[in-house]
């Protein structure tokens, strides 16, 4: 007969099954990451860059990370109250006599579309590219734009 201790409070499972539980704790967790469709680091995935769209009362906003991109390897385009953002980070070349120990940072190309909070002036869109942040605002049209109604006070 198999010598198994038990320990208190672990409602009469043996110590072995105990000391188990992390281990299938450990896999699940790499199992999780690993079929996550946000966590895209498994096998290469895709180049997926973060955004934010925020508006105030005339404009919506949008800012995206792209570190290590130039200007002319973004391009956008707003339609129908959609706004596509694609590029390409390309692989820096690699220089004779060095060694790569990681190799983490993405390459390659991404596109990213976003239905826009409002009715917006495609015509005026303006875009800029600093510290590796993209900014674009995006004027509202003039009936996206919120009314402001007076109250008037009876005699």
């Amino acid at each position: 007969m198999a010598n198994t201790m038990t320990k208190r409070g672990t409602r009469g499972l043996s110590l072995p099954a105990m000391e188990l539980f992390p281990q299938f704790r450990s896999m699940e967790n790499m199992m999780s990451r690993m079929f996550d469709d946000t966590d895209d680091s498994w096998l290469g995935g895709t180049l997926t860059p973060t955004l934010d769209v925020s508006e105030t009362d005339s404009e919506v906003d949008v800012k995206m990370d792209l570190p290590g991109m130039k200007p002319e390897q973004i391009d956008i385009q707003v339609h129908n109250n959609v706004l596509s953002i694609r590029g390409e980070r390309s692989e820096e070349s690699e220089k004779k006599g060095r060694k790569f120990h990681r190799v983490e940072r993405r390459i390659g190309s991404f596109a990213r579309s976003v239905s826009l909070p409002s009715i917006v002036d495609e015509d005026n869109v303006d875009a800029n590219y600093n510290d590796g942040v993209l900014t674009i605002r995006m004027p509202k049209t003039k009936e996206a734009q919120a009314k402001k109604i007076a109250v008037n006070q009876r005699p």
